[in-house]
């Protein structure tokens, strides 16, 4: 090579133009993402450093102390007819809510401002439940539709708060809303109103339900922890927050400096999730357990209440006591279990799910059926392997007053089904006459029909009685 050349090559001048057109190249090959330096862009978090609130907002430190008559001296909003709520105050959303008869919820929490660097924050368990610092306040909204051919245009019916107290316990209070929806009222007592609902064939009447002080103990108790709902397993979902970031609740709370420690962005990717009912990517199982966990879990676990299985998801469905396990209430079912594998008319969770009357569950605050969830019982149950059950036979009329004599017809679901009946109130057997028609009956009887057919297991009884001529 010429000298000369290799001397003009390497001077100041051509050098750096060598390395302008060297960076120019570095910097397009980093940027078409060839690099395996290149770093990953960190999502942007739903929460900043949370400052916290201040202790209890302004409701008294324990449920003796004063209660403020009006939503609006709570300081749980800063602006009530607007739901503007105070600042600090952090919303949240569950995975799985607790059923309410339909109604929209929104839901926040204020946590103490910090005292210190070390100060109250939540105790994080990833699972079981956590712990809340003294002057936490939870709050809960209520809202329905009264028009269902006008979705989103709702009535505001009540405002819960729950305080976590300064001996470790809690409270709850409700607050009714006002029929102009500027405020809402301190209930001393509880309440039920008929609300009246338009349909698009009509209008049809609902019960709504507003409990006392005491009723919020029956749910918050020591052994659940006092606080439902945030945990988690719960928390363990993707929210869109105010400012129109979405974010894993878990992981904002997280940054926000909310829990008694970090957690690592590895640690938050492996826990525990409660399923969705209408998420079909998850199991009917874990979407069933997901549905007992938030309805029943807070009374039926250890010590909890009069009954023997767990419905906590996070135990295993083996040592949960659910499946062929007895009961102590039968309801009159012969055979009755929590949970009968593939026969949901044995299954005594089902059945007082989906009932109304005394039996049902849960007792309180449900005076509608949650169809969408009884329907994911009724498949996750027929799911379950066990031989194909007969359905009880139906009455027809089922029942009641008549003041001359009846004729009572008896039909089972399969054609081939041989049904037996008695008269005498006695449970039907093989041995007991098979139905052929009609049955007439002139005085007062108590008529029972049970379904036989070979390679099903026999229905459970079917009951009717009847008053005649009384």
């Amino acid at each position: 090579m010429n000298p000369h050349r290799r001397k003009c090559w390497n001077s100041p001048k051509n050098l750096g133009q060598r390395s302008g057109a060297g960076w120019f190249w570095l910097l397009l090959f980093l940027g078409l993402g060839f690099s395996p330096l290149r770093a990953e862009a960190t999502p942007p978090f739903g929460l900043p450093a949370h400052r916290g609130t201040p202790a209890y907002l302004a409701m008294p430190e324990q449920a003796k102390g004063f209660i403020p008559k009006r939503l609006s001296e709570t300081g749980a909003f800063s602006r009530t007819t607007t739901l503007t709520t105070a600042p600090g105050l952090i919303p949240y959303e569950l995975n799985v809510p607790f059923w309410s008869d339909g109604a929209a919820k929104t839901r926040w929490v204020a946590v103490p401002e910090y005292a210190s660097e070390v100060g109250p924050r939540i105790g994080f368990a990833a699972t079981g439940t956590w712990t809340f610092p003294p002057g936490t306040v939870f709050i809960k909204h209520f809202e329905i539709s009264l028009d269902e051919t006008r979705p989103g245009v709702n009535r505001r019916l009540e405002t819960r708060l729950l305080v976590c107290d300064r001996a470790g316990g809690v409270y709850g209070v409700v607050y009714k809303w006002r029929a102009d929806g500027t405020d809402a009222d301190l209930l001393q007592t509880n309440l039920t109103e008929s609300l009246v609902i338009r349909t698009a064939t009509g209008t049809r009447t609902q019960n709504w339900y507003y409990p006392n002080r005491a009723d919020c103990q029956m749910c918050h108790t020591e052994k659940a922890g006092g606080v439902l709902g945030l945990k988690t397993s719960q928390l363990n979902g993707v929210m869109t927050y105010p400012g129109g970031i979405s974010d894993n609740q878990l992981r904002a709370w997280n940054h926000a400096g909310l829990f008694t420690r970090v957690l690592s962005e590895t640690e938050l990717t492996g826990l525990p999730k409660l399923a969705r009912g209408e998420d079909e990517s998850q199991s009917l199982e874990d979407r069933a357990r997901s549905f007992l966990d938030a309805n029943c879990a807070q009374c039926h676990r250890p010590e909890g209440t009069v009954a023997n299985f767990d419905a906590r998801f996070e135990i295993p469905l083996a040592r949960q006591n659910l499946i062929n396990a007895r009961v102590l209430i039968d309801e009159g079912v012969d055979g009755a279990r929590v949970v009968a594998p593939n026969d949901i008319w044995r299954s005594i969770l089902f059945l007082r799910a989906g009932s109304l009357e005394g039996m049902k569950m849960p007792p309180l605050a449900h005076e509608t059926i949650d169809t969408k969830s009884l329907t994911l019982l009724r498949r996750w149950i027929e799911s379950l392997p066990g031989p194909p059950v007969l359905a009880p036979p139906v009455l027809s009329p089922a029942g009641g007053d008549f003041r001359t004599p009846v004729m009572v017809t008896i039909t089972a679901r399969e054609p081939e089904a041989i049904i037996h009946y008695t008269l005498d109130g006695s449970v039907p057997t093989k041995s007991d006459p098979v139905y052929r028609g009609p049955i007439s009956l002139a005085t007062s009887t108590v008529v029972r029909a049970k379904a036989y057919q070979p390679g099903f297991t026999k229905s459970i009884t079917a009951q009717g009685i009847f008053i005649v001529g009384e």
